[in-house]
C-alpha cells in the first residue's frame, strides 16, 4: 500500500478539482496507506496568478487555508480506521516577504511536514504556461541554461532557510524548458548548482520526492529526472512518492511507471512520512517544526504489496 507526499484538492486550491474529503475517499478506494494533505500557503496579491484576483484577496486565501487545516484535521479523525492521513503544506520561495509568510504559517499551526517547493523564478511562475516561461526566461537573460541556474539557485537558499522535510519536484524548471527531457545535457553550471543542492539536502537529512506529475504532464521521466535520482542516490539520498493529484482522476496516475523508473534508477529502499515517528527536529512545544519522522521499506517489499493490482497507469 504505497505512499503519497503530496495532494490538492479543487476545495482549497483553484487550480484542482473535487473536494477534500473526495481526494481521501479515493485514495482509500485505490488502496493508498498513507495519504498527505498539501495545499498551498497564501499569498500575497504581488503574487496572484493571472486571474486569480476574480476570485481571492491575500485575507481570503488567509481564510481559506485556515479552513482547509480544520478539514483536514477532521478528516484525519473521521478516516484514521482505514488510512493514515498527514496534515502539511506546500510552501512557495518567490521573493524575502515569502519567508516570513512561511514563518508566521508555522507559527501558527501545527502539522506532521511541509513540502519545500519553488514554482516561481525572478518572481515569476515558471510552470503556469509557456508566457510566463518565457518572460522568466527573459529576465534571467534569455536563455534556458541562465534560467536554470538562478532556479537552482533560488532553490538553494530555500532550502537554506527552510530545511524542508521533503523537497518538492526537484527539477520543476524543466518542464515548459526548450530542453525539458534533455536532462541538462552540457550545462556545467546549473550540473554544479544541482549537486551543491543534492549535497544540502543530504547533509540536513532532507528527502527528495519522486514526483509522477512530470509523467502525467507529457515528460519522459518524473521529477527529479533520471541523472538527478542517481547522484543523489550515490550521495546516500532518501526518496519519497508521490503524485501530486490535483483531482481525484490522478491519484495513483503513473504510479506503476513510478515504480519501473525507481528500479531503473537502483533506488532500494523507498522512505515515507511517518506520524508515528518523532521527527528530529521537533519539541513538544515547538509549534514550527514538524512533527512526523520517516519510515522506510525496501523497493521489493514495496513491489509486491496489493496496491499495483488496484492501479493501472
Amino acid at each position: 500500500m504505497p505512499y503519497t507526499h503530496h495532494s490538492h484538492s479543487g476545495q482549497f486550491c483553484g487550480h484542482a478539482t473535487n473536494t477534500l474529503e473526495e481526494m481521501v475517499q479515493t485514495a482509500i478506494a485505490k488502496g493508498f496507506q498513507t495519504y498527505s494533505m498539501t495545499e498551498h500557503i497564501p499569498r500575497p496579491i504581488e503574487d496572484f496568478y493571472p486571474g486569480e484576483e476574480e476570485s481571492h484577496t491575500p485575507e481570503t486565501l488567509v481564510k481559506l487555508f485556515d479552513d482547509y487545516l480544520i478539514e483536514a484535521i477532521r478528516l484525519r479523525e473521521k478516516y484514521s480506521p482505514q488510512i493514515k492521513m498527514l496534515i502539511g503544506f506546500e510552501s512557495e520561495w518567490i521573493r524575502p516577504s515569502t519567508l516570513e509568510i512561511i514563518r508566521q504559517v508555522q507559527g501558527k499551526h501545527s502539522y506532521d511536514f511541509f513540502m519545500g517547493s519553488l514554482h516561481h523564478t525572478h518572481t515569476i511562475p515558471i510552470d503556469f504556461d509557456r508566457a510566463t516561461y518565457e518572460r522568466a526566461r527573459d529576465a534571467a537573460g534569455g536563455t534556458d541554461e541562465r534560467l536554470f541556474e538562478n532556479y537552482f539557485d533560488a532553490q538553494y537558499e530555500m532550502l537554506q532557510a527552510l530545511t524542508p522535510p521533503v523537497v518538492g519536484h526537484f527539477d520543476l524548471i524543466r518542464l515548459l524548458s526548450d530542453h525539458r527531457d534533455a536532462q541538462f545535457a552540457g550545462m556545467d553550471g546549473v550540473w554544479e548548482r544541482i549537486r551543491r543542492n543534492l549535497a544540502f539536502v543530504v547533509s540536513y537529512g532532507g528527502v527528495l520526492e519522486l514526483n509522477a506529475s512530470g509523467l502525467r504532464k507529457g515528460l519522459a521521466e518524473p521529477y527529479p529526472c533520471l541523472p538527478i535520482c542517481r547522484e543523489f542516490l550515490g550521495m546516500g539520498g532518501w526518496f519519497a512518492m508521490s503524485d501530486d493529484s490535483h483531482g481525484i482522476d490522478q491519484i495513483g496516475t503513473n504510479y506503476s511507471r513510478l515504480l519501473d523508473f525507481i528500479q531503473k534508477v537502483g533506488i532500494k529502499e523507498i522512505h515515507y512520512v511517518d506520524s508515528d515517528t518523532s521527527s528530529t527536529t521537533s519539541t513538544t512545544t515547538d509549534k514550527s517544526a514538524p512533527h512526523a519522522g520517516f519510515s522506510s521499506i525496501t523497493v521489493g517489499d514495496l513491489s509486491q504489496l496489493p496496491f499495483w493490482t488496484k492501479v493501472h497507469g
